[in-house]
């Protein structure tokens, strides 16, 4: 078992490279997403193309650069692309509820950094799980 203070030390640089792959996948959603719109394509269509390409494309990183596999590459993919599923649904929940209320009406984009920011957690801890198999316990080996 690992140290708990070498866990405490590691969790947030591996939480910190999560996030800069998240932003790059995010990144290429709005890209992709833009480009298709630009097209002509509709914003449906172009949003159901865009997202799974960020999908798929963050799980590479995840699996070049975060996570330490320690399941098949197919099992991994499979299961990681159910909790993206789960977190597109739950996104869609909160994005819901939250455009209800007054100022996130007004704002919709405000609702959105909201969402997103609470999947965050939600798709670190699920990834995690998909490629390690842990939830909670002492950091991968690409923390050190």
């Amino acid at each position: 078992m690992a140290n708990p203070i070498t866990y405490i030390r590691q969790y947030p640089f591996l939480q910190g490279k999560f996030f800069a792959s998240s932003v790059i996948a995010t990144a290429v959603d709005y890209a992709l997403f833009f480009l298709l719109d630009w097209l002509y394509f509709n914003p449906v269509t172009a949003h159901a193309i865009s997202y799974p390409v960020a999908v798929v494309f963050n799980f590479y990183l995840q699996k070049k650069f975060i996570f330490e596999l320690k399941r098949s590459v197919r099992a991994a993919f499979i299961i990681s692309m159910l909790f993206s599923f789960v977190g597109w649904g739950l996104g869609v929940l909160m994005m819901f509820f939250l455009v209800k209320m007054p100022l996130l009406a007004i704002y919709p984009v405000l609702a959105k950094v909201a969402v997103t920011g609470a999947l965050f957690f939600f798709n670190f801890f699920t990834k995690r799980f998909a490629f390690e198999k842990r939830l909670f316990s002492p950091g991968s080996q690409r923390c050190e």
